[in-house]
């Protein structure tokens, strides 16, 4: 149900950044979303349908750019990706990890006339 309060939040941002530019439309939408994010795509189309109705942003696309998840094992420093939900380095099998890609959720574009 987050997906409710997040694409608000995006809503309100391209409509903001598309008003100080004065367009009138906003036609596509650029978002980068990285796997351990927890987002999940179709419920953020399904509001988004309903929220831009009657606004600049009605009938605009969204565009979904997935990261994958990078892991980096501390042990030995080895770059991986996991499979799965196992996140034990596949090299030492170390579980102390750093998160290099896959946490990301950013507007990364706004397309607007």
């Amino acid at each position: 149900m987050h997906e409710l309060s997040v694409t608000e939040n995006i809503l309100d941002i391209a409509i903001r950044h598309a008003e100080r530019a004065e367009a009138t439309r906003i036609s596509d939408i650029y978002l980068v979303i990285g796997d351990l994010a927890s987002i999940i795509d179709d419920s953020v189309q399904f509001y988004w349908d309903i929220l831009t109705k009657n606004t600049i942003a009605e009938e605009s696309r969204l565009h979904f750019n997935r990261i994958q998840t990078v892991l980096e094992c501390k042990n030995c420093e080895k770059e991986y990706q996991p499979n799965g939900k196992d996140l034990v380095c596949p090299t030492c099998g170390g579980i102390q990890i750093s998160i290099i890609s896959g946490n990301e959720f950013y507007l990364e574009s706004i397309n607007i006339e």
